[in-house]
């Protein structure tokens, strides 16, 4: 099985290529260049490096990072997927961002808490754990993925009473307000973990697609958990809901 894996969900931008199994390339930057600059040239990078720009064709589908994160670098990377999608007759494979987050801290005792700075005072969180016993490295949810204020999740956290390890760019705006809240053990990630992995959305599209999760690069979507700032200010001008469930709801 062969799978391309985009992430674009925060500042990461990062591209992998799993071939049965095996990570074979992998490619991220984290720097201020817009991932409209870097994902292409990235892909054609590591499908070069690799020498399996000739065999793309050979694709069993494209797995992106499909939300929460940012608005802007969420369409940039679903745009990025359902092009290529289309272009060559490829399904895609929706990765949600958090437990693909989660995945890079496979193993760890406890639960792990990926964290995604939302602003208004929220972050992007899910509390997962893994199953050491299983042969999926799959991360099994105990709360449902949410924009949440850090006191709150710290309040579901201690009522846990479980270890936590914490990772993400949440982890920066979240900390102090972690430090003086939460009572149970916990571990902020090192910088080797602590960002979004397109190696862990290639993986985790792998056990999806062959779950039967693949869709076409037509009906693939974005899952932002919540109305951007411009949505927010026109429904509270023209006094309209702004339809978001915690679904899927943008087509990108």
């Amino acid at each position: 099985m062969m799978i391309l894996g985009i992430e674009s969900a925060g500042t990461v931008a990062s591209v992998a290529l799993l071939l049965d199994g095996s990570i074979l390339a992998e490619y991220s930057l984290n720097t201020k260049y817009t991932h409209s600059q870097t994902l292409l040239p990235m892909i054609d990078e590591i499908m070069e490096r690799s020498q399996m720009r000739n065999r793309m064709n050979e694709l069993d589908a494209i797995a992106y990072a499909a939300g929460p994160g940012s608005f802007t670098g969420l369409r940039i990377g679903g745009a990025c997927a359902k092009g290529l999608g289309f272009a060559l007759k490829k399904p895609l494979v929706a990765v949600p961002t958090l437990p693909a987050m989660a995945m890079r801290c496979w193993g760890a005792q406890g639960v792990v808490a990926p964290l995604m700075d939302a602003r208004r005072g929220q972050v992007y969180t899910g509390i997962y754990e893994f199953d050491r016993a299983s042969k999926s490295p799959e991360p099994a949810a105990l709360s449902e993925r949410e924009a949440i204020a850090v006191d709150e999740l710290c309040a579901k956290l201690n009522e846990l009473g479980r270890p936590v390890t914490f990772l993400g760019d949440g982890c920066d705006v979240s900390r102090q307000t972690i430090e003086m809240q939460l009572q149970v053990p916990y571990v902020f990630a090192p910088a080797h973990m602590n960002r979004q992995s397109a190696s862990c959305v290639a993986m985790l599209g792998a056990i999806y697609f062959e779950k039967g999760m693949a869709e076409s690069a037509a009906e693939a979507g974005l899952d932002y958990l919540r109305p951007s700032q411009a949505e927010r200010v026109k429904a509270e001008k023209t006094g309209q809901s702004t339809g978001y469930d915690n679904k899927k709801n943008d087509a990108v």
